[in-house]
């Protein structure tokens, strides 16, 4: 690839999701396509006209069938993968209704801080567990 080529860039609003025992819900993407299999913290692209905090109401709605409010801004995330330039916007999200689904992912997990680490995630959301791992421990 020369230096000339521009990669895709997405903008995805991210939700990392506590529940009132103090877990985070994570789910593992679907195994066909890039990063598949891989877990994640949920969330999508942002639309036209939509701000962060909608981007990650209307996705977990959709991906996950449930809701939730969306609290304080975590991290943002600048990552150049091969195939695809990402800004992650993270932000604190408390779980207020519904049962989750895996709609749009192979499945969904309520887990422990510490058992992030158990997990494979996309290069990217280490920086997610890292910002989480110090704002705990600040």
């Amino acid at each position: 690839m020369n230096e000339t080529t521009v990669l895709p860039h997405k903008i995805i609003g991210v939700a990392v999701i506590w529940n009132n025992k103090g877990q985070i819900l994570i789910d593992r993407r679907r195994c066909e396509g890039l990063m598949g299999g891989l877990w994640e913290f949920p969330g999508g692209k942002i639309e036209p006209g939509e701000s962060i905090e909608e981007c990650i109401i209307r996705e977990i709605s959709e991906e996950l069938a449930i809701e939730i409010e969306v609290g304080k801004h975590l991290v943002t995330i600048d990552h150049t993968y091969t195939h695809l330039r990402v800004t992650l916007t993270v932000h604190n999200c408390r779980y207020v209704a519904g049962t989750p689904q895996a709609i749009e992912c192979e499945e969904i997990r309520w887990v422990s801080l510490d058992e992030l680490e158990q997990y494979t995630f996309p290069e990217a959301n280490t920086q997610i567990i890292a910002a989480l791992q110090h704002q705990v421990f600040r």
